[in-house]
């Protein structure tokens, strides 16, 4: 199988389960908003689960990415040293993570207290099993990427996705409310972890023979790399989550979850950018080792092509039909939502690039300037938040999003660019014809967005973008039909 057809079919696995994954949480979604939770009690959860993710890095640290980076090394020059890494993370999650759930349990009071809500203790001491859990199922997901199978992070994946949504909705009907549909989220987790590590040691641990010396030095190594990726983790959490648990400090739950049902949708949306991401990044370093970084820069560029393709015109349409989108589908006393998720819409597109590039620049050894970047754009987001919120409500947190991830998405494109030489005439030139068709369509929609009066209304609209969109891709030559139905087919 060559290259392009490993990754197309590396892609479409994952772009199937994760279909799965995101389906199920767009339902979860769907369901605990629009039936089963009052936005008080929708927010109070995300809000819990927003903190958790701060207590996640702390017993995640880099140690799964510094893995899957020397897997991906070390499987093709030196096979024996796998089964080595495999066993010394394992080892390194578990003192760590023992370290943080104890300190969580013992002050998982304390925290409430301080964060001005004693309501959230339940859900930090039920954190305890959360953290665990959802680390296991998140480090097999990257430990297969190391390993370049795919279908096999997807799936594990999709099996957290569906088990949440089965499980939450079932707690919660059982009437134990948000607490409920949080051990939804712990059950989901530890399905997936129990599923993925039992793979890893069938499929992937037995596969290799250990070599009868660890390599000198190599967990030294695997532990130093961990060091940038954990400052990137840490720098990915502040974007994604210190800004809801500000949110809920400053603000309300009510607040929280309309920025949480913000940043839901525009994470639904994002799903294809983040499975071709997640495809291609592998194959950076294999290419880098090869001495192929042309072949790599011709990946990069079509994809990037391609994913702009689609999230510029996506992006523009989402926020012209918002307002209707959100009252619609999950009722009026979510509209609150609605400038959110304009304001987001801008992240859309920033956040598209930003999946089809961060992993690569890991597999390309730049873990360390990638996590600079996202030190200080992490940094000013923190304090823009601190600024905006108090000032302009909710919208402020989704504003300050936006503009510091323009500055990390900046610094990203131009590591790329150091590495592989992109051709920037040449995409400067498709991204622009994007831009023109997405400004066509904008006015084919916004012409038929005063007609939307129901559910079936704002289908026939999106239908008219959606189209619109197509018959000016495949006019311009942006998009060939032909090679559209080889890779469907």
């Amino acid at each position: 199988m060559s290259r392009q057809d490993h990754i197309v079919h590396g892609f479409k696995a994952t772009l199937v389960a994760r279909a799965v994954y995101m389906l199920s949480s767009a339902l979860l979604m769907f369901l605990l908003a629009r039936y089963l939770l009052e936005p008080d009690g929708y927010g109070a959860l995300y809000w819990a689960i927003g903190i958790l993710a701060i207590v996640q890095l702390f017993a995640d640290l880099g140690l799964g990415k510094s893995a899957a980076r020397y897997i991906s090394e070390y499987r093709e020059a030196d096979p024996g040293q796998v089964p080595h890494l495999i066993r010394t993370t394992i080892a390194f999650k578990l003192v760590v993570i023992s370290i943080v759930v104890t300190l969580l349990f013992v002050f998982h009071e304390r925290i409430a207290i301080l964060l001005r809500d004693p309501e959230v203790a339940p859900f930090l001491a039920a954190g305890v099993l959360y953290v665990v859990v959802f680390s296991f199922s998140t480090f097999t997901q990257i430990a297969f990427q190391g390993f370049n199978h795919l279908g096999y992070s997807a799936t594990i994946k999709a099996i957290s996705g569906a088990g949440r949504l089965v499980f939450a909705v079932a707690f919660v009907l059982l009437g134990l409310g948000a607490i409920g549909a949080f051990f939804g989220y712990i059950v989901g987790y530890a399905i997936a972890a129990a599923v993925g590590m039992t793979i890893l040691y069938l499929e992937f641990y037995r596969e290799y023979e250990p070599a009868t010396e660890y390599e000198a030095g190599l967990s030294r190594r695997l532990l130093e790399y961990s060091v940038p990726l954990t400052a990137t983790r840490s720098a990915n959490v502040i974007d994604k989550r210190i800004d809801v648990v500000l949110v809920g400090f400053f603000l309300s739950p009510v607040a929280v979850a309309f920025y949480t049902l913000g940043k839901q949708i525009t994470d639904f949306v994002l799903a294809p950018a983040e499975s071709l991401g997640f495809t291609i990044s592998p194959n950076f370093g294999e290419q880098k080792a090869a001495g192929q970084l042309d072949q790599a820069r011709d990946i990069y560029e079509t994809s990037l092509e391609q994913t702009m393709l689609f999230y510029i015109p996506a992006a523009v349409g989402l926020a012209i039909v918002a307002d209707p989108f959100v009252t619609m589908v999950f009722g009026p006393d979510y509209s609150g939502a609605v400038p959110v998720l304009q304001i987001l819409c801008g992240f859309i597109v920033l956040m598209a690039i930003t999946n089809l590039t961060s992993d690569g620049l890991d597999y390309l050894g730049r873990a360390r300037s990638r996590a600079i970047a996202k030190g200080v754009a992490s940094t000013a987001n923190f304090g823009l938040n601190l600024v905006l919120i108090p000032t302009i409500g909710v919208v402020g947190a989704a504003a300050a999003t936006v503009v510091t991830h323009s500055f990390y998405v900046a610094v990203n494109l131009y590591i790329v660019h150091s590495e592989l030489s992109l051709r920037l005439e040449r995409l400067a030139r498709r991204i622009g014809l994007i831009c023109v068709i997405t400004g066509v369509m904008a006015v084919a929609v916004l012409l038929v967005t005063p007609l939307i009066s129901s559910p079936v209304m704002l289908v026939a609209v999106i239908g008219v973008g959606a189209l619109t969109w197509a018959v000016l891709a495949v006019a311009s030559g942006l998009v060939d039909p032909q090679e559209v139905r080889s890779v469907v087919t």
